[in-house]
């Protein structure tokens, strides 16, 4: 179908939500392609919308949704089915000690949501810290703890809100000071103690900043943070929405810091593609949030299909050993993007962890001024030749590529997206 016609339409039956809608209509994936009406095939270096982290209709995940379908899809909130104690075992399984239960919810904002109200009930403070550049949903306290896109112009979030700067080795705060994280987070914490009114329940962060632009906290960082939260009582929430599930080479990014989150939240990769998000948190927690009447009852907790998905997705990725893959493949993927920033001026910085990389676009290297307008011309190249290449198109976000092929990528299609990606870069510049 025509781009005229097929974009005509949702312009009149689609409330636009922020998305910079694709050329084509998209009737079909498969592996790591998604496939338009016109029957071409695009490398989906996005992973859907950075979740088909087996890529699009894997055989098995298929077998399982038709497994399902034919079973039992839904059910009420309080009934239970194999596959939801399953998932939940199977988590605590692949979970360091101190993750010792798990609720099955459906999207990262919703874990979020949740995580968030169980640290201020568990705590007894409402006062939670993020990162100024962090992205956490658009719901409700997720929504309040997000901080890089969607404050303005909706009137007051929830109170008790705080942000801390994320630290950049890229771009420090100061220009001319070399980035030396622990003083920066003495410092941004000693502004939280200034402002809190001395309810203080959590930090919630990613390991890895997405939507901030792939900003990987240094190591040491997250044991760092973890020791700031246990001196004020508060809870660490860590938010692997794209980093959990073997994306960065562990099979979760706070592993390779050695510490363990009070409460952790999963989605995207844990259900393939499929709307499925996972709290967990130690024993201890989970009965002190029980006695005090802990209440997220939704439609959808604990539904079975997703469940059973998810089952499937950690046996494919510990069985397969993707964090391996995702190690090799991704230094293998780094190697040609560092290639890429070496001849082309406007490639200011190639960083991340694994399979999940970023590509900062500038004016020149010497300023490290983000270029928006270029990339975006580079996204719209990679896709009329084959490569859809994730850049964030909000105001401030649209400089920094986030690249998320699924773990099961082959190094030739890596070598097709750099060789359209390199070529892109030339033709925008």
């Amino acid at each position: 179908m025509s781009r005229p016609n097929f974009l005509a339409r949702a312009d009149t039956s689609l409330l636009r939500y922020g998305a910079h809608f694709f050329e084509s209509e998209i009737v079909s994936a498969h592996d790591a392609y998604v496939v338009t009406a016109e029957g071409r095939e695009i490398l989906d270096f996005t992973s859907g919308q950075m979740s088909a982290v087996l890529g699009h209709s894997h055989p098995e995940i298929r077998a399982v949704m038709h497994e399902w379908v034919d079973k039992v899809c839904h059910l009420h909130s309080g009934m239970l089915s194999a596959p939801v104690l399953d998932l939940a075992e199977g988590l605590i399984g692949v979970t360091p000690e101190g993750l010792d239960r798990a609720l099955l919810l459906t999207t990262g904002g919703e874990a979020n949501d949740a995580a968030i109200r169980m640290a201020k009930l568990v705590t007894g403070g409402h006062e939670i810290v993020s990162f100024a550049q962090s992205w956490h949903g658009v719901t409700g306290s997720a929504s309040a703890a997000t901080y890089s896109a969607g404050r303005k112009g909706y009137g007051p979030v929830t109170p008790g809100n705080f942000a801390i700067p994320v630290p950049n080795s890229y771009r420090p705060r100061f220009a001319g000071v070399t980035l030396d994280w622990q003083a920066e987070l003495d410092d941004a914490f000693a502004q939280v103690d200034a402002m809190s009114t001395g309810n203080l329940a959590a930090f919630i962060a990613e390991p890895i900043l997405s939507t901030g632009g792939i900003i990987d906290l240094p190591q040491g960082y997250l044991a760092a943070l973890e020791r700031k939260c246990e001196e004020r009582g508060m809870l660490l929430i860590l938010d692997e929405a794209q980093t959990g599930v073997g994306r960065t080479g562990t099979m979760f990014a706070f592993e390779r810091d050695g510490v363990v989150p009070d409460v952790l939240t999963l989605s995207k990769t844990l259900g393939a593609g499929l709307p499925l998000s996972a709290v967990m948190t130690s024993a201890e927690i989970e009965a002190r949030a029980h006695e005090r009447g802990f209440l997220f009852y939704t439609t959808h907790v604990a539904d079975p299909l997703p469940a059973a998905v998810g089952c499937k997705v950690l046996e494919i990725v510990t069985r397969d050993d993707l964090p391996a893959r995702a190690v090799h493949l991704g230094a293998h993927f780094r190697a040609g993007l560092e290639r890429l920033r070496d001849r082309y001026e406007k490639v200011g910085d190639v960083r991340g962890r694994g399979l999940l990389l970023g590509v900062d676009v500038v004016e020149d290297k010497a300023g490290k001024r983000p270029d928006d307008a270029y990339g975006l011309r580079v996204m719209e190249i990679c896709a009329r030749e084959g490569l859809s290449m994730n850049i964030a198109g909000l105001p401030g976000l649209a400089s920094v590529f986030r690249i998320a092929p699924p773990l099961t990528v082959t190094e030739a299609q890596i070598d097709q997206a750099l060789e359209i990606f390199g070529a892109a870069l030339a033709e925008a510049e």
